[in-house]
């Protein structure tokens, strides 16, 4: 499924992976990075259903 554009624009975007993931483990909120296929950047999620989990920053 297509990430709609007026969803991409109001997300903040990461350049890279290991940044996403980074601002995913210091949030409140069980969140995960995704690859846009629209900017080509980083967004995060929060639905998290069947997908993998990223490891507990300690």
């Amino acid at each position: 499924m297509r990430t709609r554009l007026s969803i991409c624009r109001k997300k903040r975007r990461f350049a890279s992976e290991t940044d996403a993931i980074a601002t995913a483990q210091a949030a409140a909120i069980t969140l995960r990075p995704y690859r846009c296929d629209r900017c080509h950047l980083y967004h995060l999620t929060g639905r998290t259903r069947g997908k993998r989990r990223l490891p507990v920053a300690g």
